[in-house]
């Protein structure tokens, strides 16, 4: 990603023969080819990275709802940081902070699932999901740098070693750790990972104040103060919040929850039973769910 190599063109004139054994009448030397010429293309903007051919036009059409450029910049990402992204699934976000932090001599930790908590067919599925996302972006160091490679479960070590990463962030996965009720470990894994002063960025799936919380968080809604609540017991200190990624015209309660919305647009449950009337186009036009953005820091006198 930092530079462009040009290759100069030279041409090799042969001499002309006269014919039989006769020497040539004539020889033009060769002319001396230019100088290679280095272009430093320097470090890409957000906007860069989230425009990059690479990235599918599927993935780009839910940039609408996601606001990569702006959620990145509001969790201060700097091409030059370690950056941990957690859960990065099939690469959505992966293939905006790859790139971009591959042309600042930044690093990306991607802690993906941990295969060690899954068995038989499960697990090898998880295995492969997790070969393919590696192969992605082993195919292309020069655009997405050499990632590294933790894992996060109930059972997971270090997300990376103590004290060494600029930012941690998750996007829509704390429910999922409700689920399994480790949610709590995720914030004291990501403030053991995190320098002081570093930044943990959290986006999940909005469940308004006046709705009760499922501590399992079946629904895929979570209360913004239950996650502010874990954050401040690891140690976080809340910095603000960001409406970037909010849309009012989510209510939270719909027949199959989150996944009644786009993408997954669920229409049935397990057993294939709709509601009586359910209307799929409804929950289409709400559109991607509201989510809160939250930024939180690992004080600056922490000390580990």
């Amino acid at each position: 990603m930092k530079s462009i190599w040009m290759l100069g063109a030279s041409a090799i004139l042969l001499a002309a023969c006269s014919g039989g054994n006769e020497a040539p009448t004539e020889t033009l030397e060769a002319e001396t080819p230019p100088p290679v010429e280095e272009i430093e293309t320097g470090p890409i903007t957000l906007a860069d990275a989230v425009a990059g051919d690479w990235r599918s036009d599927d993935e780009k059409a839910r940039d609408a709802w996601r606001n990569p450029a702006e959620t990145l910049a509001f969790f201060e990402i700097e091409q030059d940081d370690t950056v941990v992204e957690i859960w990065p699934g099939g690469g959505w976000y992966t293939n905006v902070l790859a790139p971009y932090l591959a042309s600042g001599d930044g690093q990306l930790i991607a802690a993906v699932w941990d295969v060690n908590v899954f068995e038989g067919e499960r697990r090898a599925g998880i295995e492969q999901r997790i070969a393919d996302f590696k192969a992605v972006y082993e195919a292309d160091t020069d655009l997405f740098g050499t990632l590294e490679y933790s894992a996060f479960s109930a059972q997971s070590g270090p997300l990376a070693a103590a004290d060494s990463v600029d930012a941690v962030l998750t996007f829509r996965n704390v429910h999922n750790w409700m689920g399994g009720d480790y949610s709590a470990k995720f914030f004291t894994d990501a403030y053991a990972a995190l320098k002081p002063g570093g930044i943990l960025g959290v986006v999940e799936h909005r469940l308004p104040s006046s709705a009760e919380q499922d501590p399992r968080g079946a629904s895929g809604y979570v209360h913004e103060d239950f996650v502010k609540a874990m954050a401040a017991a690891a140690g976080f200190e809340f910095v603000e919040s960001s409406e970037i990624n909010a849309n009012p015209a989510d209510t939270a309660d719909h027949p199959f929850g989150v996944w009644t919305l786009p993408p997954v647009s669920r229409t049935s449950d397990r057993e294939g039973n709709s509601p009586e009337g359910f209307d799929a186009e409804v929950y289409k036009a709400i559109g991607e769910s509201d989510r809160m953005t939250l930024k939180f820091v690992k004080p600056l006198e922490a000390v580990e």
